[in-house]
């Protein structure tokens, strides 16, 4: 799971160098597949319950799962936020990361390292003997302290040797609940957070989630293993 994790991280350093105005998401979506394939591995999205394309590149509004096209054109401004995932020699990686296109607003730069910072708040609590809801709980009271709203109907997942297995890791909810941290699990944590509500609806394309409300969202996402001492980071380069 750490080589899976490390080609997903190497994958997406790549695809960040990338981001430019004038880029497409299905630029980074066949970028994305390549490098994967160099590095000996199968991406995992493509297909799965029929899922069209390799990498969720998804803009703006997009929370996650929006598809790759041609027509998606990458703007001065904009926030993208790429999710990506593979199989390797029989176990997943899976990891994400949302980019500024060019120079973005206070806000945006801000959404970004908030979402950027819950996710390493809900790590820190991912140790052998917590609960899992103290990962969810610690995500949530730092997105909320600094004001941005946690979405409930996307969570994170157990992860291995497929690609959502159990449990679900919500990134709400309150301190010291459900199962106890064990050595040797592995999890997708996977705060996303939005500048307005945290109310989602999905486009007529059935996958792509945006905010109800036409607000900014980000997501950041690493899969990590509980150890008996620091919970270990899988998805680094």
């Amino acid at each position: 799971m750490r080589e899976a994790g490390r080609i997903v991280a190497v994958v997406l350093l790549e695809l960040e160098y990338q981001i430019r105005p004038g880029t497409t998401t299905a630029d980074l979506d066949a970028m994305a597949e390549r490098a994967a394939l160099a590095l000996g591995a199968t991406p995992a999205f493509k297909g799965y319950l029929g899922y069209p394309a390799s990498l969720c590149a998804s803009i703006n509004d997009e929370i996650v799962h929006g598809i790759p096209s041609p027509r998606r054109v990458l703007k001065e401004g904009d926030v993208v936020s790429l999710d990506f995932g593979v199989h390797y020699k029989g176990f997943v990686g899976d990891s994400a990361i949302t980019v500024g296109v060019g120079e973005i607003s206070s806000d945006a730069q801000k959404l970004l390292r908030v979402t950027r910072e819950s996710l390493y708040a809900g790590i820190e609590r991912a140790r052998e003997g917590n609960h899992l809801s103290d990962v969810s709980h610690a995500i949530q009271l730092h997105a909320e302290k600094n004001g941005f709203s946690v979405v409930r109907q996307y969570v994170g997942h157990g992860v291995g040797r497929k690609m959502h297995e159990e449990p679900q890791v919500p990134n709400f909810g309150p301190a010291h609940q459900g199962p106890i941290l064990r050595h040797g699990m592995t999890f997708a944590i996977e705060p996303m957070l939005n500048t307005g509500s945290e109310e989602t609806q999905v486009r007529p394309d059935n996958w792509t989630v945006v905010t109800k409300d036409g607000g900014l969202s980000a997501h950041f996402e690493h899969t990590i293993a509980i150890t008996e001492g620091e919970p270990l980071i899988l998805t680094l380069p």
